[in-house]
């Protein structure tokens, strides 16, 4: 099953508490065919004191495995409640729940029972290594998980996988979902050759594709490489192509619409219909991506994950979500074609259907430039669609020639088409 899986730094969206996620955000995610909504900075992390980076600090520096940041709540004292009745909400409005799990590290001022080292990994100098060789580090990771469980979670955004042992990660998910089989754990990888090894060994339901889709996308759109590179990477995946989250963005990786990537956001939109609606993996929607978000205020063209700020894109979105006030012309056009090319991901050609790289029967084709255009079809019994990616700073018309293998699914041999630069066609052949 596709998912689609917006993130969200709860003290940037209005109010920036627990509260602000209301019936009218719900019903915005909805339209936007959003089915899980994962909370970044939930958990308490530490904050005001001399290691922390900015204010209030890391979400990923966690002081109390335990407890929610009280800045959340209208009521810090009834923080807790107030996550748990958000988590009611988010499942009566027909949503999943997922918040952070940091396996590899706490804040230098955690106290629990987690063993740590005193030193950190790299430059996380507001953080100490966990020591997963002591076992009662396990079982505190047990009873944390176990814990958000019963808070009613529905699954876990897993931090850096790959810098702690695998056996105990594949341990843990065993553990939780032989309780709880439909908990949805999303890993964090970034070594290509440990795809198999965290899908298949360790139980992962969901890996980013950082390493494949989405450096391959960059690598097209800003540096000029070629877009056979998205046929390479969906082969060496093979199998395992339905168990990838893609994205252009998250709290990690520059805006797409930033100076430092793209530069703009209909820039992507080709990027954006390659990673959404190419095969049946999920994607993830960093939120304010679908406005065109910049992060202008922010470092390097990131919004800031350590620092109070008001990205002005996201602020003028919840207001319209919120009072009806119309958004910008531009931030306007980019919602419609997100929400357009989103539509599409919903479709059961696509959420669930058949897949067919087009590219080695067309490259003889005319008009088609196999290093800047990128051709596939999805399909099942009911319908079969035709998408064409141009990465290419002109208008792309060409004829797109469809195997005798699959014409019985889309019924049809060929078809002209037309795309604009840099963004996609998507043509109904059935």
């Amino acid at each position: 099953m596709k998912h689609i899986v917006y993130q969200v730094l709860p003290r940037l969206w209005g109010n920036g508490r627990f509260s602000a996620w209301n019936a009218a955000s719900f019903r915005y995610l909805s339209s936007l065919g959003v089915d899980c909504i994962w909370f970044t900075g939930v958990p308490r992390h530490a904050s005001g004191k001399p290691f922390v980076k900015g204010n209030p600090g890391c979400p990923y520096s966690i002081s109390d495995w335990k407890d929610v940041n009280p800045y959340l709540a209208d009521d810090p004292d009834n923080r807790m409640d107030e996550f748990e009745a958000l988590v009611e909400r988010c499942h009566k409005a027909g949503f999943k729940v997922l918040v952070d799990y940091i396996p590899n590290h706490v804040a230098c001022d955690y106290e629990g029972d987690i063993r740590h080292f005193d030193y950190c990994d790299g430059d996380w100098t507001d953080t100490l290594k966990n020591d997963w060789s002591d076992p009662r580090t396990f079982e505190a990771m047990l009873d944390i998980l176990s814990f958000w469980v019963s808070k009613g979670v529905d699954g876990f955004r897993c931090d850096m996988v790959e810098l702690v042992p695998a056996d105990a990660l594949r341990g843990l998910i065993a553990a939780l979902k032989s309780e709880n089989p439909g908990l949805l754990f999303v890993a964090e990888v970034y070594g290509k050759e440990n795809y198999p090894l965290y899908s298949e060994t360790v139980g992962f339901d969901l890996l980013y594709d950082k390493s494949g889709m989405y450096d391959s996308l960059r690598a097209i759109c800003c540096d000029g490489h070629t877009a056979r590179s998205l046929t390479w990477d969906w082969q060496w995946l093979g199998p395992l192509q339905p168990r990838m989250i893609n994205f252009l963005e998250n709290h990690d990786e520059q805006r797409a619409a930033s100076p430092e990537f793209l530069g703009s956001a209909s820039r992507g939109y080709a990027a954006l219909a390659a990673s959404l609606l190419f095969n049946t993996a999920s994607f993830l929607l960093y939120f304010g991506q679908e406005v065109g978000e910049n992060a202008a205020e922010g470092c390097q063209g990131r919004t800031s994950i350590f620092n109070w700020c008001r990205p002005a894109s996201i602020g003028r979105l919840v207001d319209s979500i919120e009072s009806g006030k119309r958004l910008p012309k531009a931030e306007a056009e980019v919602l419609r074609r997100y929400r357009e090319l989103l539509g599409y991901a919903g479709i059961d050609a696509f959420s669930r259907g058949n897949v067919w790289d087009l590219c080695y029967c067309n490259y003889g084709s005319r008009g088609f430039d196999a290093d800047r255009h990128f051709a596939f079809l999805r399909y099942d019994e009911g319908s079969a669609w035709l998408v064409v990616c141009n990465f290419s700073d002109i208008p792309a018309e060409m004829d797109i020639v469809i195997p005798a293998e699959v014409q019985p699914a889309c019924a049809c041999t060929g078809r002209a088409v037309c795309a604009d630069p840099w963004d996609a066609a998507v043509v109904r052949l059935k």
